[in-house]
């Protein structure tokens, strides 16, 4: 039989604040936030992990630990590396026992925003950036590269998981209005930010050249250096472009895109093996 969720917990006294060792905890378990992923609730199941040891120093009556085991189970998805910013809020609604529906409404107004600026924070800055620069240290050669970008990436998620569990707890639901004050300004400055990388590292590993050189007595036309008169690694950028073109307009799948570059490239290949003439560079 399902669980009907009260509007109010029984004990209504605020708890007493949860202990630094008990949010490293679940700053720990919030590792697990898709480790039983779904998609009829997506995050919720390891939400209600990460969050299960502040729920039971909290509510010592075991009615109201299932009323809010209940309802922290309901469908839940964010951020997984900005999380423990929404568990910080919830575990501090739920220390002061404040009603079920509006501890629901702050949960879904928090974990909104974290999605946009997580993106923009990691997937468009940090990993283009880290990886850039490791990269360019792995192509010279140096085993530590890898290593490097693991250490770096890991380490500022980690401590902006510790930093944003204790910040949020501490602030309640204030934290809510600084997030989604500049939440507009900051995902667009750090897009912005993102795209300006990436198109750097179209310039500085795109080798994709063509090989094609034409006979001319003493002085053989090369087609790649008239190419680079008029544009230095301009096939690296048209082939960027038109990739941006099909996932953008033809809204082609990513999948598509690498399957025509695999194309391309054998293709390529084949017509320089057929001809003796090699077609990429």
């Amino acid at each position: 039989m399902a669980f009907n969720i009260p509007t109010n917990y029984k004990n209504t006294t605020p708890a007493g604040k949860l202990d630094k060792a008990t949010l490293n905890k679940m700053v720990w378990r919030s590792l697990n936030l898709q480790g039983s992923f779904n998609y009829e609730r997506m995050q919720a199941n390891g939400w209600l992990y990460s969050i299960l040891p502040g729920l039971q120093k909290i509510h010592t009556d075991k009615d109201d630990l299932a009323a809010s085991m209940s309802h922290n189970l309901e469908f839940f998805n964010t951020h997984p590396f900005l999380v423990t910013f929404v568990m910080g809020i919830v575990l501090s609604l739920e220390q002061n026992k404040v009603d079920i529906p509006t501890i629901r409404a702050v949960r879904v107004a928090a974990m909104g925003p974290l999605g946009g600026i997580g993106d923009a924070l990691f997937w468009f800055t940090l990993v283009p950036i880290t990886a850039g620069i490791t990269a360019q240290m792995a192509l010279d050669g140096n085993v530590i590269a890898p290593l490097l970008f693991l250490a770096v990436f890991n380490a500022v998620q980690f401590a902006l998981r510790f930093w944003l569990m204790n910040w949020s707890y501490d602030l309640g639901t204030g934290a809510i209005g600084i997030l989604t004050a500049n939440a507009k300004e900051f995902t667009r400055a750090a897009s912005i930010l993102g795209v300006f990388v990436v198109g750097t590292l179209t310039c500085l590993y795109g080798g994709t050249k063509l090989g094609i050189v034409i006979p001319n007595g003493e002085k053989p036309i090369v087609i790649q250096e008239i190419l680079d008169g008029v544009l230095p690694k301009l096939i690296p950028l048209a082939i960027t472009l038109g990739l941006y073109y099909l996932l953008t307009v033809r809204k082609w799948t990513p999948l598509k895109c690498i399957a025509l570059l695999l194309v391309l490239g054998l293709g390529g290949a084949l017509v320089g093996h057929l001809t003796g003439v090699p077609f990429w560079g």
